[in-house]
C-alpha cells in the first residue's frame, strides 16, 4: 500500500478531484428561490405584527391596572369621606341631644326653683 492510498486519496489524486469537484460546487453562487423573498418578508412582517400586538396588549394591561388603581383609590377616598360624613352627622346628632338634654334640665331646676319657693312662702 503506498502513501497516497493510505491518506485516503486513491491513485491518481482521482479521490481528491471529486472532493475538490463537490467543494467547489458546495460553494459555487446559486440564485435564491424566488418564494424565498416573499417568505423572508411575510415572517419579518409576522413578527412585526407580533410584536406590534404583544406591545398593545402590554399597554392596554397598564392602562387597566391604572384604572383599577384609580377605582380603588377613588373608592377609599369616597369611603372615607362617608365615615366622616356620617360622624359629623352623629355630633350633630349628639349636639342636638344635648341641647335638648340642657332645656330640660333648665326646665326641671326651674320648676325645682318654683317648687322650693312655693314651699318656703
Amino acid at each position: 500500500m503506498d502513501d497516497l492510498e493510505r491518506d485516503g486519496l486513491g491513485r491518481d489524486g482521482l479521490e481528491s478531484d471529486e472532493f475538490e469537484r463537490e467543494l467547489k460546487q458546495a460553494f459555487e453562487r446559486r440564485p435564491a428561490p424566488p418564494s424565498l423573498k416573499r417568505k423572508l418578508m411575510d415572517r419579518r412582517s409576522r413578527q412585526r405584527t407580533e410584536r406590534l400586538h404583544l406591545r398593545k396588549v402590554m399597554w392596554e394591561r397598564l392602562a387597566a391596572c391604572l384604572v383599577l388603581a384609580a377605582l380603588v383609590g377613588g373608592g377609599f377616598e369616597w369611603h372615607q369621606r362617608e365615615e366622616q360624613r356620617k360622624g359629623e352627622a352623629a355630633r350633630q346628632q349628639v349636639f342636638t341631644a344635648l341641647r335638648i338634654t340642657n332645656h330640660a334640665l333648665n326646665q326641671v331646676k326651674a320648676q325645682l326653683a318654683e317648687h322650693d319657693r312655693d314651699r318656703q312662702e
